[in-house]
Order: C-alpha cells, then structure tokens, then sequence
C-alpha cells in the first residue's frame, strides 16, 4: 500500500478533509436546463428563513458514541447519510469510522474530553440503526467489503424503492463511491467507480453490489465523476442524482457537479441510468457538468438538494474562506438548472480549535411541518496531527445538526 495511503488510514480523516479540499470556491454557474425555468409549477426563489442549533439530536450522537458498554460500536464517523426504513426504523450511514472504546473524561492530559487510545478500529463504512429518537445499535463494519486490494467503498445517498420498476417488493439502494488508494494529489483515493448497493429488508443484508459507472478509463482521474452525494424525487417517476468531480484535488478551482435521472425501481440497473449531457438525457454520452465553469465556479464534492413546493434547494458550503464554515443555499426550477444565488449563508456551532464544517446534508425523514434537518461533519483542519487531535477529543469526528425553515420568495 502506498504510504499516502497508509497515512491517510492512520489519520482517519476519510470524506473529511478531502472535502476541505473542495470547498474553497463554491459558486454555482447558471447554464441552461431541459425545460426552462418552470414557474408555471410552483418554483419561486427559496431561502433560508430561520434555522437553530439542534442540540438533542447531536447529543444523542455523543450518547451513542461516548457509550463505553460496547466495545465493538460506532464512537465517530463522518460522509453522514440516512434513510427510513419501512418499519420506521432510521439508518444511518457513515464513511471512514471508528470502532472501539471511548474513555473519561478527562483524558490522559486532564481536559474536559472523552477520548479513544490510538488501538481504535478504522474501518472504511459503517451503519447505525435508530429508533424513534434513540440510536440503538452498530451493524457489523465494515458493511460494504472493499472491492480489491487498495480500494475502499463509501457509501453516500440511499433510498429504498421497489426491487424492480413495479414490483411489490421493496430493498434498500445505497450509492457508493470507490476509490484506490494513490499518491498526491490523491492522497484521499483516486476517483474510481460509483457502484450501487441492494440491501434485502427488514434484516438489512448486503445481497449484491452492482457497478454502474466505471470511470478507470479516463485517464485524468480529476476529470472521473462519482455520483450519489444527494437523491432528489421529482413526485413523478424519476430519482435525481448529483454526483461531482474532484477538479480542486488537480489544483483546478473549483470542482464541477453533475446529475443523473433513473426511473424508480432502476437505481441498481446500469443500462436504467441517463445522464444529463448539457442538451439532453441520454444512456450513451459523457455527463456534462450542470453546475461550474471548472474555474471561477463550482461546487465542493459533497453537496445536498432537497425539492419544496416546486423549487429545487441545493446546501452547499459557502465560498472562500467562509467553506469552512459558512452553509449557504441556491435555488432552481429543474435539477439541470439554472441555479440562482448564492442566498444569505449561515454558520452553525463548531468546536474549538482548527476544525472545519463539510458535507452539508439534509434529511428529509426528520422534518415536517415546513421544518428540514441538516447535518454537517466537523473535523480537523490539517492533515498532519488529525488523528492525534480526533483521538483526543472523539466529538471532533462526529456530525452535528440544525433545524431550518425556508422561506419562499415572490
């Protein structure tokens, strides 16, 4: 194995600062869209209204991972994504993870923090399975096997949807983006492959893992996209699916965000699968960037688009400086845009020290009543020292939340 790689395990940094690396400038490029604006169904500009720190449900991530009468459990994680099952059970899915026990405090130098030692477990996936508003248990992890020596599976976007278009019966889809280890840039893994997982219900089995797009033969790997960093139904027949490039980690300012249509039921179906080629969906053409110019504009790889009342909202990190903060939003008529904004950015507590804000997520199974949940990582700003910091202080590895309403703008 590389030693990047080896490195990279030791820190346990995973989508974390990878995503640092993209969020520098995330300013998003109207281009043209299939079928115009849409006013005519509702879309208005949408922004957010109001939103607060959602304190009970980041306490009930630190309950879970503090808790020291499992030693074998979820103690921090970030690439945070969930999905309700039909039984109204809440899975949640995590990239790089630690395992294991979790101490004090105070820890070894007498601060106020629980702590890990460096023998902690890092596995590459993990899920958490809650109910009602309690996190319960840890399914065994990694859940998703890597692929082949030098590889590695994250999972990002799930859904469950009917085993095939029409069918009765339902499954869990979880989106999972490969990458091979390599060395800088690609110190985080090289772009490799999106691949589709079906999970049987209710007991939650892996029952196949099905590659739907392979990117190895392009030969820039900052060029390679990996989709499934956000799903988005349209209330018809179709699933949205975003995906991006990893331009920034090629020193190219900004990376680029693509999207996917595949009809319900179709998710694990390579040949179901149409991507969106700048003019119009097709199975056959390279995916054109519907977000970015690869210069001035462009998106971090790890993004969040919901749709309400007709519009499309996208969460982002804000640009500049403030990406390692700041979430702010834009909005849209259709998936393939034109995407207007930026809107007014928010900054959501974090904790002391050099740490940074990615991966803005919403969850839609947890709102209501005009309300969304949003999930952010926190970690360790620098590479160097991040394991050692992360150990120290376990709730620097741990996802936060907010509650937001937007408010729609004539």
């Amino acid at each position: 194995m590389p030693e990047d790689a080896r490195v990279r395990q030791r820190t346990g940094t995973g989508v974390g600062l990878l995503l640092t690396l993209v969020l520098a400038a995330v300013l998003i490029k109207a281009l043209p869209d299939d079928d115009g604006d849409r006013s005519g169904d509702g879309c208005t500009p949408h922004t957010v209204g109001s939103w607060s720190a959602d304190a009970p449900l980041t306490a009930e991530f630190a309950r879970y991972g503090d808790d020291a009468t499992r030693a074998d459990d979820w103690t921090g994680g970030d690439g945070t994504h969930s999905v309700r099952l039909p039984d109204g059970r809440l899975l949640w899915l995590f990239s790089d993870t630690y395992l294991g026990q979790v101490y004090g405090p105070p820890n070894p130098v007498g601060e106020s923090f629980a702590w890990r030692d460096t023998t902690a477990p890092l596995v590459r996936n993990s899920a958490v399975l809650m109910r009602g508003k309690r996190l319960e248990t840890t399914l065994p992890a990694p859940l998703f096997p890597d692929p082949a020596p030098n590889q590695w599976r994250w999972p990002v976007a799930a859904r469950v949807e009917p085993r095939s278009p029409g069918s009765d019966e339902q499954v869990v889809r979880v989106l999972l983006w490969v990458r091979t280890a390599g060395q800088s840039p690609w110190i985080y893994g090289v772009p490799t492959a999106t691949e589709v997982a079906t999970l049987s219900l209710p007991d939650l089995r892996v029952e196949s893992i099905t590659r739907v797009l392979d990117e190895q033969r392009v030969q820039d790997p900052s060029r390679r996209v990996l989709f499934g960093t956000t799903l988005v139904e349209d209330g018809g027949d179709w699933t949205y699916v975003f995906g991006g490039d990893d331009g920034q980690a090629a020193s190219r300012p900004a990376s680029s965000a693509y999207v996917a249509r595949v009809p319900k039921g179709g998710l694990g179906e390579p040949g179901a699968w149409e991507y969106w080629d700048g003019s119009a969906w097709t199975t056959g053409a390279r995916p054109r960037p519907v977000l970015g110019d690869g210069q001035r504009t462009g998106v971090g790889s790890a993004f969040s688009v919901v749709r309400q009342d007709g519009t499309y909202v996208l969460f982002t990190m804000a640009a500049g400086t403030k990406g390692l903060a700041a979430v702010t939003s834009y909005w849209a008529c259709s998936p393939t845009g034109p995407w207007h904004g930026p809107q007014k950015d928010f900054v959501p507590d974090l904790p002391s020290g050099q740490v940074a804000a990615y991966n803005p997520q919403v969850h839609p199974e947890l709102g209501g009543d005009g309300r969304l949940v949003l999930s952010y990582d926190v970690n360790w700003l620098e590479t160097a020292g991040a394991s050692a910091q992360i150990n120290r202080n376990v709730s620097l590895y741990r996802p936060r939340f907010v509650t937001l309403r937007l408010r729609a703008e004539r």
